[in-house]
């Protein structure tokens, strides 16, 4: 039986409303410049491994939320609305629920580089 913060974080995977890689967005931002769009992303995924690395060990309330924060813009800005959305989830879980919710943001960041890499 899944508890109420797994099926909060559930609702955030990649299969929620949010898109996972919303490239229209990102394109209006680039005005479709291919070089530009690849410094974001390539952007975008190396803020994500170092805002992981912060959550996966987040030895406090701080930390915790302001990674995922950081991390919930960054995703956002690129057009990354999944990852925005699990971010956004993750940060209200208490402390007790943080391995399940950045091994949920970690799922969420993997399936959106993947969308990165095909477009």
């Amino acid at each position: 039986m899944k508890s109420a913060s797994s099926h909060r974080l559930a609702q955030a995977e990649p299969d929620a409303p949010a898109p996972v890689f919303d490239a229209a967005h990102l394109a209006r931002y680039t005005g479709g410049d291919a070089a530009l769009k690849a410094e974001l992303l390539a952007l975008m995924c190396e803020q994500a491994e170092r805002c992981i690395a912060l959550i996966t060990a987040a030895p406090d309330h701080e930390t915790w939320t302001s990674a995922l924060h950081t991390l919930k813009g960054a995703a956002r800005g690129v057009g990354a609305f999944a990852l925005g959305a699990a971010c956004e989830t993750a940060e209200t879980q208490p402390q007790g629920s943080w391995p399940e919710a950045a091994q949920c943001v970690a799922t969420v960041f993997a399936v959106t580089r993947r969308c990165f890499e095909r477009r």
